[in-house]
């Protein structure tokens, strides 16, 4: 806000919003194949949710014992997905992650083709596991939970690159409140709770060949 703005009592011009972190990429095999593992995938959902923690204190959440998790948090450590956060020693120190959130892309290579589909297979069954949780034990939860949830599912005639539009667009909007609340726990309001959303998005049929994306109502000819 400049002088002229105070003295008149007038807001000044908004600041602007702090950049958001950038996805991780995860483009190489040998990269995908050591994340690859339960308990470094479980590893990684407890710290991005919880924040930096000990792999004793990791450990008694997800299961494990700090020996276990100790190893498995320096294997992280070497490829990059998580760091010491300061302080403490041995299996006393604490842990956090180096980035919010990643993108796995194979980038038509075949060996990382194949190693992409086994991690996103191992991460969507942790979380189909997640969902049916929820399913047998929402009786449990308050009302107002119950009818806050939501299970939906759409069929859209879309090309390939409106389908890629769409899935930016809900990415823009739902990503700054993720990381937000993610990384600064004062930004969640009292009551909030972890809330996971699933979006899948994928062709049910596969293309006429030679289509490709044309403008609406164009034809082939």
């Amino acid at each position: 806000m400049s002088l002229d703005d105070a003295a008149s009592g007038q807001p000044g011009p908004p600041s602007p919003k702090p950049e958001l972190p950038e996805l991780r990429q995860i483009t190489d095999a040998q990269t995908m194949r050591a994340l690859s593992h339960p308990v470094r995938i479980a590893l990684i959902e407890t710290l991005s949710v919880e924040g930096p923690m000990t792999a004793t204190e990791v450990g008694e959440l997800i299961g494990e014992s700090p020996t276990t998790c100790s190893f498995h948090l320096r294997q992280l450590a070497k490829y990059g997905f998580v760091e010491e956060a300061g302080g403490g020693k041995g299996r006393a120190r604490p842990w956090r992650m180096t980035s919010i959130g990643h993108q796995i892309s194979a980038h038509g290579d075949p060996e990382a083709e194949l190693a992409a589909g086994a991690l996103v297979r191992m991460f969507r069954q942790r979380h189909l596991d997640r969902y049916r949780t929820w399913m047998e034990t929402k009786a449990a939860y308050p009302l107002e939970w119950r009818e806050a949830a939501g299970d939906s599912e759409y069929i859209f005639y879309l090309t390939a690159g409106e389908l890629e539009q769409l899935n930016q667009q809900l990415l823009e909007l739902l990503r700054p409140v993720a990381v937000e609340r993610l990384t600064d726990p004062s930004q969640r309001p009292p009551g909030s709770v972890p809330v996971e959303m699933l979006i899948f998005s994928y062709p049910i049929t596969l293309p006429d060949p030679g289509s490709g994306d044309r403008p609406a109502g164009q034809g082939a000819g």
